[in-house]
């Protein structure tokens, strides 16, 4: 095994050490050439690729569910393109976003889940300092969003530890 210090483009020295085998992080067209099994409950199955049908064949559908199947394949190919025209930053801003939503929906359930309402705002808080600088326009607001959705998770800890007060 290779030992490898990678840099990250927004960081500063080695952040994360990973050992691996060079060749197997290279960029292939075609899949590997040794044996690729898929493990079940049942045990081991062999794979053979080349042998797999091809993921489009809607064959054994009926016309209308074949039509379905297209439209919605033809539906995901655009919403993959569009991603793919977006701004990074934007994207993750929106993901951001969401995870300030999952943590209010869990701060706002009776009893408030406040362990799962913690994960949503840790993943947050995380994304937004290790990206700090690279967000874009979106920043100051994911950043304020944070601070609103600490205070309010600390708010209803305190309901929660003292509940005849308010």
């Amino acid at each position: 095994m290779t030992k490898t210090h990678l840099k990250w483009p927004g960081g500063v020295g080695t952040r994360f050490l990973f050992y691996f085998h060079p060749l197997e992080y290279q960029y292939r067209t075609k899949p590997m050439q040794s044996s690729i099994t898929l493990w079940t409950p049942g045990g081991e199955h062999p794979v053979d690729p080349e042998n797999e049908p091809p993921s489009s064949d809607f064959s054994e559908l009926s016309p209308e569910e074949q039509e379905q199947a297209e439209a919605l394949a033809a539906e995901m190919a655009a919403v993959r393109e569009q991603l793919a025209a977006a701004p990074a930053e934007i994207v993750v801003a929106n993901h951001l976003m969401g995870l300030y939503e999952l943590a209010a929906i869990h701060l706002s359930q009776q009893p408030p889940k406040l362990d799962q309402a913690s994960i949503a705002i840790d993943a947050m808080s995380a994304v937004i300092d290790s990206l700090e600088g690279r967000l874009g326009e979106a920043e100051g607001t994911l950043k304020d969003a944070l601070h609103q959705i600490r205070l309010a998770y600390v708010q209803i800890g305190n309901q929660e530890d003292t509940p005849g007060e308010e």
